[in-house]
């Protein structure tokens, strides 16, 4: 008889593979995960209590840090929540520009997580592909607002910096460039026999589960429920663009690799038609008061962020500073579903599992 005994093995906080500080506390028996507990916190930021000491345009700064991937869309989300319960109107060359700059910086996100998670499961090349087309949007932010990767672009009212001369030229050369690359991307691994062994039927669950777990974004879509904000309750000008939903129904970890890969396609399409309407000119910033002071109330806005839905909940007392104000983190809830999906399962699936999730750590410790 082969007599194993279990053992504790921490996985990270320091790893290359646990996409930031996360610690995994693994009880193994053999190659067996027989539990696994996520352990966070590492670095924690305390957003949520410092920005009740801090005005609305100084909170702007703190979201690029939360989700450091999609700074442009966590500066949509809080400014979205003060303008909803201002009741402010957005000048028109601002929305388009607010979801040109979300939509790439989308793209990149996607990008981002395609290079590394190939990376993880043992591919180089993506990585170096990924990276080399990340760089040509991170190059455009850089023009439009001075910062590659904390951008502070937002602001209640409108944006902070109007595009630059030919930089929406920029943008469209950029969607038909990104357009062949993509295919590339498709053709390095779609077929491939061991990047189909590692995904394939690896990580499953269904909707019940998802729903169950909170999941939101390709977390929840791969498991054939389609819901997308940007369609399901549309802010800002998103209800002007013709675009679609991917979904799939098998729920592993190669239908939540493919549907982030369509997700990019169809943010394409949305900036290719945000470009060809964009207005020759007008202000960039609507009519917001010297010292901004929301009335008194709440509000909880939402907006599809690369993981998911990225909730804002603020109370005012009418004052200059948010009297409490609480963001929902879609890291933090698809992160919930990690040790479920690892028990009973091969140690080596656990990278496999964990990339496709899809986790930020500044999402989840904000």
């Amino acid at each position: 008889m082969l007599r194993t005994e279990e053992m504790l093995l921490n996985v990270g906080p320091q790893h290359p593979s646990t996409h930031g500080v996360l610690r995994i506390i693994l009880r193994i028996d053999g190659e067996i995960i027989r539990s696994a507990e996520p352990v966070i916190g590492y670095l924690h930021r305390g957003t949520e209590k410092l920005a009740e000491n801090l005005n609305y345009t100084q909170i702007i700064p703190y979201t690029d840090r939360m989700d450091y991937l999609s700074a442009m869309i966590n500066n949509y989300a809080v400014v979205h929540a003060v303008e909803t319960l201002m009741g402010l109107e957005i000048p028109e060359r601002a929305e388009y520009l607010r979801i040109i700059v979300m939509e790439l910086n989308r793209i990149a996100s996607h990008l981002v997580w395609f290079g590394t998670y190939l990376l993880d499961i043992g591919a180089m090349s993506p990585f170096l592909y990924a990276f080399r087309d990340r760089e040509k949007i991170i190059d455009l932010f850089n023009e439009l607002c001075g910062a590659r990767l904390t951008y502070n672009y937002m602001r209640v009212g409108g944006v902070k910096w109007d595009a630059p001369e030919g930089w929406i030229d920029k943008v469209k050369e950029l969607v038909s460039y990104l357009r062949e690359r993509h295919e590339e991307y498709l053709d390095l691994v779609a077929g491939n026999e061991i990047f189909l062994a590692r995904v394939k039927g690896v990580g499953r669950y269904d909707q019940a589960t998802a729903a169950s777990f909170g999941l939101s974004g390709p977390c929840l879509r791969c498991t054939g429920i389609q819901r997308d904000l940007r369609k399901d309750q549309p802010y800002s000008i998103y209800d002007r663009f013709d675009f679609d939903v991917p979904i799939s129904t098998n729920g592993d970890c190669y239908d939540r690799f493919f549907l982030r890969m369509e997700e990019i396609r169809q943010s394409l399409r949305i900036v290719e038609q945000a470009v060809e309407q964009f207005p020759d000119s007008g202000p960039i910033m609507g009519k917001v008061p010297r010292v901004i002071r929301p009335p008194e109330g709440e509000v909880y806005v939402a907006v599809e962020n690369p993981r998911g839905e990225l909730g804002v909940h603020l109370v005012s007392k009418g004052k200059d500073k948010p009297w409490r104000i609480h963001w929902r983190r879609p890291s933090f809830y698809n992160l919930q579903i990690l040790p479920h999906l690892l028990e009973g399962e091969n140690i080596a699936n656990l990278v496999a599992i964990l990339g496709a999730i899809d986790i930020v750590l500044g999402d989840v410790d904000a």
